[in-house]
């Protein structure tokens, strides 16, 4: 019996490595003779890094970056040294959670550290650079990533634009002239779940400004702002990327990352696939079991479950879910790879219980499956 357990973090609980050491706990009670793979994954957002690195051996590095309000973070970034591959976490530089709910403002945070993040990589020797894009505190179009690889925003005045996406408003011209010749030469990938263009009711103000601090006055002001700076990017650049898939991630950045280093956008899931060698570890397995925090139809828009149910499902493996919470709608992934979905919860409890009883619930799940498929398994 070989059992491959590939589950995304468990957010506020478990990292991916510790959802599956729970799960193999469990599933050795039963199946002690079983081999048992594992494969943390994630899809881009939270916990990307720490997947991959315990994945692939890599190594962990930390670079002291500008925050989303400008205050220093020591920013951690994974590198992978056989392929030079560095992966880089926006939300560790840029994040949502580095800032206090009250001082959450769109319009003045920067992914400025972000781009001193692409620049260590690029001293480091990166040939491929990953950016996963999620959980971004920003809305300023990547502006700031790109200021810190050199390219100048100017106002009519011929100064530097302040930071932040409401500033874009300002800009009247682009300078290229001092950007690191360094990303000309480097593979840049895109990995996120968010498939928004830049601009417009679906675009990065409208849909994911509310949550950073913006009001319904400010989220027409950055619309207006980022729509701004596309009109001079295209001018600048040659080449107009707003309305294209994922433009709108991050706030922007992976417009800013698709028009000044000709980044490629990925599912994040497929991303971490590819580097975590998922689909060799499926070979001739007999099951694949993965999760997520909740599990519902929003996981159909490119989360890790449904991502890793299309890879098990083109090798004919058969995959279960076990969630913190299955939400409205999860059955509609019955029709996409998924076979059967078990929630964690064994009574009434907290989140904050649940959050916290997650390594034995996990356990225990784990084991009831295990004891379930044993006894339909022809062998019993």
């Amino acid at each position: 019996m070989k059992i491959v357990i590939a589950p995304d973090s468990f957010k506020d609980s478990l990292s991916a490595q510790g959802v599956a050491d729970a799960i193999a706990l469990g599933l050795a009670e039963v199946w002690p003779e079983a081999q048992l793979v594992k494969c943390p994954m994630a899809d881009g957002g939270e916990g990307t890094v720490e997947s991959v690195l315990a994945a692939c051996n890599g190594q962990l590095r930390r670079t002291p970056v500008r925050g989303p309000l400008g205050a220093t973070v020591n920013a951690a970034w994974g590198w992978l040294p056989h392929s030079h591959t560095a992966i880089i976490e926006m939300a560790e530089a840029s994040g949502l959670q580095l800032v206090p709910v009250e001082q959450r403002d769109a319009c003045v945070t920067s992914t400025y550290g972000t781009g001193e993040l692409i620049r260590a990589a690029l001293d480091a020797g990166a040939q491929r650079i990953i950016l996963a894009i999620g959980g971004s505190a920003t809305n300023d179009g990547g502006a700031g990533a790109m200021q810190a690889l050199g390219v100048e925003l100017l106002d009519a005045q011929g100064q530097r634009l302040a930071a932040g996406g409401l500033a874009l408003a300002q800009l009247f011209r682009i300078d290229l002239s001092n950007i690191d010749p360094r990303v000309t030469q480097v593979r840049f990938d895109i990995a996120a779940d968010v498939n928004n263009p830049l601009c417009g009711a679906h675009g990065a103000s409208a849909i994911f400004g509310p949550q950073k601090g913006a009001s319904a006055e400010q989220v027409e002001l950055l619309d207006h702002a980022l729509g701004h700076f596309a009109d001079h990017c295209a001018s600048a650049l040659d080449k107009d990327v707003r309305d294209e898939p994922g433009s709108g991630a991050a706030g922007g950045l992976g417009f800013a990352a698709k028009a000044f280093l000709g980044a490629q956008f990925k599912a994040g899931v497929e991303v971490v696939a590819e580097l975590v060698g998922l689909a060799d570890a499926i070979k001739n397995a007999d099951l694949l079991i993965t999760g997520e925090g909740r599990f519902d139809a929003q996981t159909l828009r490119g989360k890790t479950p449904f991502g890793v149910a299309r890879i098990a499902r083109e090798q004919g493996v058969p995959v279960i879910v076990i969630a913190g919470t299955l939400g409205e709608g999860y059955q509609q992934l019955y029709a996409h790879g998924i076979d059967a979905a078990f929630a964690l919860a064994s009574g009434p409890m907290t989140l904050a219980q649940a959050c916290a009883d997650a390594p034995r619930l996990l356990r225990e799940r784990a084991t009831d499956i295990a004891r379930l498929l044993r006894m339909a398994s022809p062998k019993h």
